[in-house]
């Protein structure tokens, strides 16, 4: 299948891990993924806050970018996978705001008819390419790895429908399947804080230390996400938490397409390995480097 690939702004700076590792693992299940030229920043959520028809049609722009390519949206970013969902069903019910969007759009020679998809990378691997076609191509299992898979609050909420809403599974057991053992983990659906970090830090870090405590109580080795935001406080605040509220965290955060990528045999540096901030651990190395099964 061919895909319109959204990155966004995060994956084309801060999060260009995230960026590669999904590339990577597209390619080798055999998806294909073509970026959309000339994308725009989404306007991200808060944006919405502020003026609800300009920021729809900033997003929208997007939008009828694809629609014109006649694919649907791939999103790796948590926000903007949520932005441009909303912006589809806004104007899909709401025909004003779509009339006013598409009058925007016709200045830049573009125009939107509201029947492009918008994709999670999650949500595609799962349930399109399939549990069963991902482990064909398994090169290297991941037992014995602890891991806590961590949705973050906006990928199948508040009007997503790719997973359940309180309680997903897909990574469970996406990593389950692959070999690993997936610890309990109860928090995981529970904000992060996201850009809290920037105005009510104090509050953000209790959050952020949360969600690391309890993955390590329950004995997790790595923490795996899919959002951007959620995974820069986890893994660029532990330092800051460990010294606010005396913990010891060292928890490597990755992307659930990075784990993915060692299980599938992927080269780790152009999954964007090389540049976590926590180190890996050995038993992450081990994995690396283990020979196929």
């Amino acid at each position: 299948m061919k895909y319109a690939y959204y990155p966004g702004c995060s994956l084309e700076k801060t999060q260009r891990g995230y960026d590669a590792s999904v590339r990577e693992v597209f390619a080798a299940l055999g998806q294909e993924l073509i970026e959309i030229d000339d994308w725009n920043c989404c306007g991200a959520t808060v944006y919405m806050s502020v003026k609800e028809t300009v920021s729809v049609a900033v997003s929208a722009r997007n939008l009828a970018l694809a629609e014109r390519m006649g694919m649907d949206v791939v999103a790796p970013c948590s926000s903007c996978y949520t932005v441009l969902a909303k912006t589809n069903r806004v104007l899909k019910e709401i025909p004003e705001i779509r009339r006013d969007v598409n009058e925007a759009l016709a200045e830049g020679g573009l125009s939107y008819s509201g029947d492009t998809g918008v994709r999670h990378p999650l949500d595609i691997l799962m349930n399109d390419v399939g549990i069963e076609a991902i482990l064909q191509r398994q090169k290297r299992s991941l037992e014995g790895l602890k891991i806590a898979p961590y949705y973050g609050c906006q990928i199948v909420r508040p009007d997503k429908c790719f997973d359940d809403h309180e309680n997903p599974m897909l990574m469970d057991t996406l990593f389950k399947k692959c070999g690993g053992d997936v610890v309990s983990y109860p928090l995981k659906v529970r904000c992060c804080g996201g850009m809290l970090m920037t105005t009510f830090e104090e509050t953000a870090l209790k959050l952020t230390m949360e969600l690391l405590d309890c993955a390590t109580r329950n004995g997790a080795e790595v923490l795996v996400t899919t959002c951007p935001l959620c995974h820069f406080n986890l893994e660029a605040y532990q330092e800051r938490i460990n010294a606010r509220f005396g913990k010891s965290f060292a928890l490597p955060i990755l992307y659930f397409t990075q784990l993915l990528g060692v299980a599938l045999g992927l080269e780790p540096t152009r999954l964007g390995l090389d540049s976590s901030f926590i180190p890996l651990g050995g038993k992450i190395y081990t994995l690396m480097e283990a020979p196929y099964v």
